[in-house]
């Protein structure tokens, strides 16, 4: 059918029912939800969809990815960058089964996305028909809500109530699995309605002011108070209020790696990273706090190191919308449940304006430690080889934390997050809760999609590039300005590390033989260099970031290095190791 000219079908159906067939009332729903990209993959059970697609291909752009876990993790990097729900199409069987991964990541990253997935025919349902495999079963432990539609009037509603369930309280990813026979359907649409509300779901849940109060009074009275903040900051938009409360309580804060860019790294309060490879004062000074502050962060076992000796002197003040979280992992004195953007304004009203010097001073005591012992060999080597930490160090330097950090998984991530800039809320986008390998590249398209007028630097270890190097194709056929940085140290460097600090330097299958990335690049279309020598560094990065269109630079680094600090698995956060 085709699209009105003036006026979309689902405006047209308000005045007046509509006959459409469920593919056109689908992409009517998405167009009406503010979707502009789509990233997906076409195949046999979603193909009616993408035939009503090539209709409306002046007011939805999809990307043709090579994979669909390239699709969904694209999807993520959108959503993350741009604060928008991901959409990604595939189709059943295979098509959909590859998205379980990167659902799983976006549901425990809490990653707002609404996956649509073709499926047999209703009557062939259970009869495993080709291609057919029960998606709703296999995906309901991995994202917040499914739904199966075999009838097309379902869907104006089906798709309001994905969008909204996606989006709201505790964001996180939809999966809505339709039928061939009801994309083909032919029903009268009468209009599109977003959804906001859902009997008996409550995103929100009711701020209690006996609890600000309760906590404010906690806060009042420390002597060594310690903020924790994590990405329930971000994906409330809470950042502005967030610093307003930092700054008024004058509390040293610390955060987690989905955290940072809630406020900017060199904030004067901002004390550093938290976690297994996180900063030394931080993990340390947490089993010296008498008020932890947990703000929009979920205690997960790489913060909080052996439980049983983790911050027990402490009373705890634990600020996040969802419910489950509170007394889930640490034992909460104050709960303040709700969105944070509704209750930090609150708190910082109740809170009197301090400073703690003191306090603040041993942040900065450790910080010199670990400068003197870890950092300063880190960034400035004297070895002829370089470092990943000089590599994001150079790269500070020029982008002058202005970028968008995309990274994938092992140590180039851990020190990546710890020595990148992130001035600007949404810049940093990595797998914090899942930690897939492949993530990095198809989550950097995605990302640059999300916010096309910022640089977008992907950084990458040889292993974790092999898993999705194919979506190096979707970068060619859609001229993506990624900027591509493989640190290549010719192994899986963190099983690696834990394999010499732990099994006695048994390195058992983690040397990795690569191709040569360059020409790989270069097979697509995409400029590239390969650098081992420190002199050449500053030059090719600034050459990278001036190049018009997608740079591919491995950097070769030195093998055997640890990332340091590290909390070693098993141990208190207090059992911090420098080396």
């Amino acid at each position: 059918m085709e699209v009105a000219q003036q006026e979309t079908l689902t405006q047209a159906a308000e005045k007046q029912a509509v006959e459409v067939s469920g593919s056109v009332a689908l992409l009517e729903a998405l167009i009406t939800e503010g979707v502009d990209t789509i990233f997906g993959y076409p195949g046999g059970a979603i193909m009616p969809i993408y035939d009503a697609l090539y209709d409306y291909s002046d007011k939805l752009q999809h990307i043709l990815v090579r994979h669909e876990q390239g699709g969904i993790h694209a999807g993520q990097g959108y959503a993350r960058t741009s604060g928008k729900v991901g959409v990604v199409f595939a189709t059943s069987g295979p098509g959909a089964t590859n998205l379980v991964t990167g659902l799983a990541d976006a549901q425990i990253d809490s990653t707002p996305l609404v996956c649509i997935t073709g499926q047999v025919f209703a009557h062939l349902l259970g009869t495993d028909a080709f291609q057919e495999t029960d998606v709703i079963n296999i995906t309901t432990p991995v994202t917040k809500w499914n739904y199966q539609v075999t009838d097309a009037n379902e869907l104006p509603e089906v798709i309001a109530k994905a969008f909204y369930i996606a989006r709201s309280g505790r964001p996180g990813p939809v999966l809505i699995d339709i039928t061939k026979n009801a994309q083909i359907q032919k029903f009268q649409l009468r209009g599109y309605t977003p959804c906001n509300h859902i009997r008996s779901y409550r995103p929100k849940p009711i701020v209690r002011q006996q609890y600000i109060q309760q906590a404010a009074e906690l806060i009042n009275s420390a002597k060594k108070p310690f903020i924790l903040f994590g990405q329930g900051v971000i994906l409330g938009g809470a950042e502005k209020e967030f610093q307003a409360f930092v700054e008024k309580s004058g509390i040293p804060a610390a955060w987690t790696v989905l955290g940072a860019g809630a406020i900017p790294t060199d904030h004067p309060l901002n004390v550093g990273m938290l976690g297994m490879h996180g900063n030394y004062g931080p993990n340390v000074l947490t089993n010296s706090c008498d008020v932890l502050i947990a703000i929009g962060m979920r205690f997960d076992d790489r913060v909080t190191g052996r439980l049983d000796k983790y911050a027990k002197q402490a009373k705890v003040v634990h600020l996040d919308i969802d419910p489950a979280e509170i007394d889930k992992n640490v034992k909460t004195t104050v709960p303040v449940w709700g969105d944070c953007r509704e209750t930090l304004p609150l708190l910082t009203a109740a809170i009197q304006q301090k400073t703690h010097p003191e306090w603040l001073q041993q942040f900065h005591d450790h910080t010199k430690q670990e400068t003197e012992l870890v950092i300063e060999k880190e960034l400035n080597p004297t070895t002829d080889e370089m470092t990943m930490g000089e590599v994001i160090q150079q790269l500070n330097e020029i982008t002058r934390g202005e970028a968008v950090i995309v990274t994938d998984v092992g140590q180039h991530q851990m020190v990546a997050c710890r020595y990148a800039k992130f001035n600007n809320t949404r810049s940093n986008v990595t797998s914090g809760g899942l930690g897939t390998m492949g993530f990095a590249l198809p989550a950097a398209i995605g990302a640059k999609f999300g916010t096309p007028n910022k640089t977008v630097v992907a950084i990458i270890g040889d292993g974790g590039f092999q898993m999705t190097l194919q979506e190096l194709g979707t970068v060619m056929q859609d001229n993506v300005d990624i900027k591509i940085v493989i640190l290549n140290n010719k192994f899986l460097g963190m099983v690696r590390q834990w394999q010499e600090l732990f099994n006695e330097k048994r390195y058992s299958f983690v040397d990795m033989q690569s191709p040569n990335f360059v020409a790989l690049a270069a097979a697509y279309g995409i400029s590239g260099k390969s650098i081992s020598d420190r002199k050449d560094l500053p030059g090719t990065l600034q050459e990278m970031l001036n190049h018009k269109g997608a740079y591919l630079l491995e950097v070769m680094v030195t093998k055997e290095n640890n990332v340091f600090p590290m909390v070693p698995q098993g141990c208190s956060v207090a059992e911090i190791r420098l080396k």
